[in-house]
Parts: C-alpha cells; sequence; structure tokens
C-alpha cells in the first residue's frame, strides 16, 4: 500500500472512531440553556429535537442557521453530523473546517474531535451562500418555551447547594401554577440560586424579597428557603394574572413593581428593568407563561 493511501486510510480511520465517540456520548445531550438571543436557542433546541426524532436533515438546516449567525455550538453540531454523514453527505473536510472553527473559539467537545487534513478549509455551502442542507429550513416556534430537557441539563449542572434550590423550585411551582422554567429564571436572575443572597434594597433570599412583600404574602423568614419560595411565587402567581400572562410585563413587575408597570402601560423606561426584562425572556424564550397558553 502506498503512503498516500495509508494516510488516507488512517485519516478515514480517524474520522470513523471519531464518529463513533460522536454518536454515542453526544447525540442525546440537549444544548445547554443560556444567555444567547432567543431565536439561536430556540434554532438548537429544535436541531436538538429533530435529531431526537431521527430527522438529522432537520437538524442539520437548524444547526447551520445557528452557525451561521455565529453559534459555536451550531459550528459544533453541524460539524459533527458532517463527521457522521448524517443528515448531510459525509465529508471530511467540511467536517474538520467547522469543528476546527469551534474549537479555536473554545469548544470543548469540538477539540476532542478535530483532526487535522491535509488541504483547504472548506465550508458548506448553507454557510456560504445560505442554501439549507438538503431540505428546507423548517419554521421555528416563536412561543416556544425552553424545552424541558435543556431546563433538566441546566439544573443537573449546577452546584449541590443551588441544585437543591432548582429542585425545590421544580416542585414548589405547579402549586402556584407558575411554570417550573419561568421560576428558574426568575430565582437565576434574582440570586443566582444562592438562599443568603442580600440586596442593597435590603431584598432578601432566592427570590429577593423585600420587606414588604414578604408581609404581604405571609413569609415569617426570608433567608428560609422553602419560605421565600413560596412566598415569590405567590407573588409571581399574582403578577401573572394581572397581565393576563405577559411575561414580560410580570418579569417587569416584580423587579420594579406593579405601579410602575401600570404607569408606563409597559416596561417602564428603567435601565435595571428592561435589562431584568431581557435576561427573564432570554432564558424563559417565550413572551406568554405557559400554563396560560394552556388555559
Amino acid at each position: 500500500m502506498s503512503a498516500a493511501r495509508l494516510a488516507r486510510f488512517a485519516l478515514s480511520a480517524l474520522f470513523s472512531l471519531a464518529a463513533f465517540g460522536a454518536s454515542a456520548a453526544v447525540q442525546d445531550e440537549a444544548p445547554e440553556w443560556s444567555d444567547e438571543p432567543p431565536a439561536l436557542a430556540r434554532l438548537l433546541e429544535s436541531g436538538f429535537k429533530a435529531e431526537s426524532l431521527r430527522q438529522p436533515g432537520v437538524a442539520a438546516a437548524h444547526y447551520c442557521a445557528a452557525a451561521r449567525d455565529g453559534s459555536v455550538e451550531g459550528q459544533y453540531r453541524l460539524g459533527r453530523l458532517y463527521l457522521m454523514g448524517q443528515g448531510v453527505a459525509r465529508d471530511n473536510q467540511i467536517a474538520a473546517t467547522l469543528l476546527s472553527i469551534a474549537a479555536q473559539r473554545g469548544h470543548e467537545k469540538a477539540r476532542s474531535l478535530v483532526v487535522p487534513l491535509p488541504g483547504a478549509e472548506r465550508l458548506p455551502d448553507c454557510l456560504v451562500t445560505g442554501a439549507p442542507p438538503a431540505v428546507m429550513m423548517a419554521a421555528v416556534a416563536a412561543d416556544e418555551v425552553v424545552p424541558q430537557e435543556v431546563v433538566d441539563r441546566f439544573v443537573k449542572a449546577l452546584p449541590a447547594d443551588k441544585r437543591r434550590h432548582a429542585q425545590l423550585i421544580q416542585k414548589l411551582a405547579p402549586r402556584f401554577k407558575v411554570d417550573p422554567r419561568l421560576a428558574l429564571a426568575i430565582v437565576r436572575t434574582e440570586s443566582n440560586f444562592d438562599a443568603a443572597a442580600r440586596s442593597p434594597k435590603n431584598a432578601l433570599g432566592l427570590m429577593q424579597l423585600i420587606p414588604d412583600t414578604a408581609e404581604r404574602f405571609g413569609v415569617r423568614d426570608a433567608l428560609d428557603p422553602e419560605q421565600n419560595i413560596r412566598g415569590g411565587l405567590a407573588y409571581l402567581r399574582v403578577l401573572l394574572s394581572q397581565f393576563k400572562g405577559d411575561v414580560a410585563l410580570a418579569a417587569a413587575a416584580y423587579n420594579a413593581g406593579e405601579g410602575n408597570v401600570m404607569r408606563y402601560k409597559g416596561v417602564p423606561p428603567f435601565a435595571e428593568t428592561q435589562e431584568y426584562v431581557r435576561r427573564i425572556l432570554a432564558f424563559y424564550r417565550a413572551p406568554r407563561h405557559a400554563e396560560t397558553l394552556r388555559g
């Protein structure tokens, strides 16, 4: 066998091993719950859902759209599909290019799959011309809440003490007719799951209850995790009812008070409140509360 053929055989074998590892280790792993813009996160989540339903061509279209908008995770996942030949024609050169780009931008799993190939880098047509690979881009629902499997991965990755608080929130939220995913978004933004958190305005605990709110909802010890969560959820339920399930308005009221939301007839023009609402929507994704949608 010639040296050139041996080199090609070795590279092919390396890619086969990498593809096997990618398929076995990553196939069922949901995207991380991140602060990425909701539209970008939905593309990744829709791609993952398509993979789970064994629709790799649809998954490739979603991942390519995310990669085109600069998503490192999209570049990695699309590269993995080209590496395995799932949903797209297998192309080691394209796979190596995409995985190398993702690896250079800090993606750890991409680094483990990169196998250098001789020759120039090559991008897929969907990134060069905007044409989707193999299938037309499926519509991504604009009002889809963050998928439960993404939230489960997020909670599982939390440190043990914060994970316990997150699980308690998930347990208690349905009792107040609050979507646990929205409750988690509120608590992450308020305290990052720190039960001892105190603000300069004397807001306390996981859901950052001020004394008036704690008294209003019968919370005797705002630093007790369960009492704090119950009080915060009761308040959030009131706000969701008052603002008819509008997540932005309920979140703005939680941050700045109902009076300010009614005074300004929308999200108040306070930089802190506007950033707060942006973070809640980035986590939760949907503009309407899921329980309200079901009702």
